[in-house]
């Protein structure tokens, strides 16, 4: 599981993210904090993998937050800004803090769920690589191509916007068969648009096995 620690001034505001948190499978809410020093606290004392942090505190700013944390060697932690500020200063100074992601409030579910789905993907290609190439690096830092990829003969742009909407929906992967099922595709068509997907690092597979037979290749979108 991974591990979470929501930090926001308003009570509700925190249980409505805390909700969003719990709801998305392989995360946990391990702490809610509603000032900056009880964040940095927590920080210390529960040492979650994520921190959801709002700009707007009573105390001190999440951007004194975010230095504080990033200023303590030994504890490292990766944070998600949640926060209504618009700011461009405010968005710099996140983003030179090393956040891995600005969300504006308010949003639905969907957008932290995209959000932490990503972040837990990313992690688990980190724990398998020995070494990393440029396209893992290109995938963690969020690089992109300077243009939209050209998609193989054969594809169209409608329909992998489909087969996207189809992964996205299912956080835990879906098979081919399924993905078919889904977006009414022939299985073979479905297969080779998450097989794109899996080839420009948006989706990766994974076996599942079943009673018997050869293993099925599970798509998982990466959310990026």
């Amino acid at each position: 599981m991974i591990r979470v620690l929501v930090v926001d001034d308003d009570f509700m505001v925190a249980k409505v993210h805390s909700g969003y948190v719990s709801r998305t499978p392989g995360f946990e809410v391990v702490g809610v904090a509603h000032t900056g020093s009880d964040a940095l606290r927590l920080v210390h004392s529960l040492r979650p993998d994520l921190v959801l942090l709002d700009i707007y505190l009573p105390d001190v700013d999440g951007l004194e937050v975010l230095r504080e944390l990033r200023a303590r060697g030994d504890e490292a932690v990766d944070v998600i800004v949640i926060t209504a500020a618009t700011d461009v200063d405010t968005v710099r100074s996140a983003m030179r803090g090393g956040v891995l992601h600005y969300l504006i409030k308010p949003f639905e579910f969907a957008a932290l769920r995209d959000q932490l789905a990503h972040f837990a993907a990313l992690h688990r290609k980190l724990d398998r690589l020995g070494s990393a190439g440029q396209a893992d690096v290109d995938q963690v830092f969020g690089g992109r191509p300077s243009s939209a990829p050209v998609l193989p003969k054969g594809l169209t742009a409608q329909t992998a916007n489909l087969v996207e909407r189809a992964l996205r929906s299912r956080l835990d992967g879906l098979s081919a068969s399924e993905c078919a099922e889904l977006t009414a595709l022939a299985r073979v068509s479905a297969r080779r648009y998450l097989e794109h997907f899996v080839t420009t690092g948006r989706a990766e597979v994974r076996l599942r096995y079943g009673g018997t037979g050869r293993p099925e290749r599970q798509y998982v979108w990466l959310g990026r």
